[in-house]
């Protein structure tokens, strides 16, 4: 039985909702309609809007691996406060950063589709500029959406750069300091494993983001969103499933994951691609010193990575109690 939303919902909760919707396109969507987009023009008498395009791209080509291209009007948008009320989403600060310093924030975990990290991180809803004054974050993301015409622009507007290490190291370059990249450390693999009530992290072997940080000196910030996990249902896909198997292999040669994951849907609450109205609450934890060396040995990495861990599980025990997760209930390092 398919359960409707009833008629006389409030118009700000239907906002909220046709925000969210926005969002899941873009997510979803938006990409493969770009590239439709392009080619498709090529064919009409708009022919021209696609070279004039790709001309443009040409000479436009390195701007994501060189900070990209925020366009602050964008980021501050009324729609980005819809969304935040949607789930809602609040970001939570512990610490004070330092604006002389450059930071790599770590977040965990990725979740279905990092909700938390692109609203608290991609725009002003939740007022990261006002509880982390001076500093400019940077969400990375797959190098292979910089790579789609048009769609390439937008997600450059709202402060996203490639996860390569040239474009993610080129905000940490800079010596005046005040630039924080956001990493999803655990990645699309993560996202295979975005169950409710599931405190998987993948972070035991990822230790990339560790030895950038020592070779470019910027601090390291560990960062849980508890109720990442929560907005999406997922089919049952455990480790050594046949599903599983296949979804490990996808992502493995396409280089993006394929969780199969639903909820709710636009006008009504049964099924879906729309999030759960869940809250997310993004903790973000005190810094990390690190101190500059270029050519950090294995151990040296490895000791920082686990500080790192320590730090990180110190975090979620802290907090754990504030939003509902079980006292007997543990990060799980994958």
């Amino acid at each position: 039985m398919i359960n409707f939303a009833p008629l006389d919902v409030p118009l700000h909760r239907r906002l909220q909702t046709a925000a969210v919707l926005q969002w899941v396109f873009s997510f979803i969507g938006l990409a493969p309609t770009c590239i439709f987009l392009f080619f498709f023009l090529l064919f009409t008498r708009f022919w021209l809007i696609s070279v004039l395009y790709a001309s443009w791209w040409f000479y436009d080509y390195d701007t994501p691996a060189r900070g990209g291209r925020r366009v602050s009007l964008l980021c501050g948008l009324r729609l980005w406060e819809f969304m935040r009320d949607y789930f809602p989403i609040k970001l939570v600060k512990t610490a004070d950063l330092d604006p002389r310093h450059n930071y790599i924030l770590g977040f965990h975990p990725h979740g279905v589709l990092v909700a938390g990290a692109f609203t608290n991180f991609c725009t002003y809803a939740t007022g990261f500029r006002q509880l982390f004054p001076g500093l400019t974050s940077y969400l990375l993301m797959l190098p292979l959406w910089f790579r789609t015409p048009f769609f390439r622009d937008y997600i450059m507007c709202a402060g996203l750069i490639p996860s390569d290490k040239q474009s993610a190291s080129y905000p940490l370059r800079q010596r005046r300091g005040g630039n924080a990249i956001v990493i999803a450390v655990g990645g699309a693999p993560e996202a295979l494993d975005a169950h409710p009530g599931s405190y998987n992290v993948l972070l035991a072997h990822k230790k990339g983001f560790i030895k950038m940080a020592m070779e470019y000196g910027a601090h390291l910030v560990p960062v849980f969103s508890f109720g990442e996990n929560e907005v999406y249902d997922q089919v049952e896909n455990r480790r050594g499933s046949w599903l599983r198997w296949a979804q490990d292999r996808l992502q493995r040669l396409m280089g993006i994951s394929l969780p199969l994951f639903h909820a709710r849907g636009i006008f009504q609450y049964s099924f879906g691609l729309m999030p759960y109205r869940r809250p997310i609450h993004t903790v973000v934890g005190q810094p990390i010193r690190v101190v500059k060396n270029e050519k950090p040995t294995a151990e040296d990495v490895d000791a920082l990575h686990q500080l790192y861990m320590d730090e990180l599980s110190n975090l979620f025990e802290e907090h754990k109690g504030n939003y509902g997760v079980d006292k007997d209930t543990h990060l799980t390092f994958v």
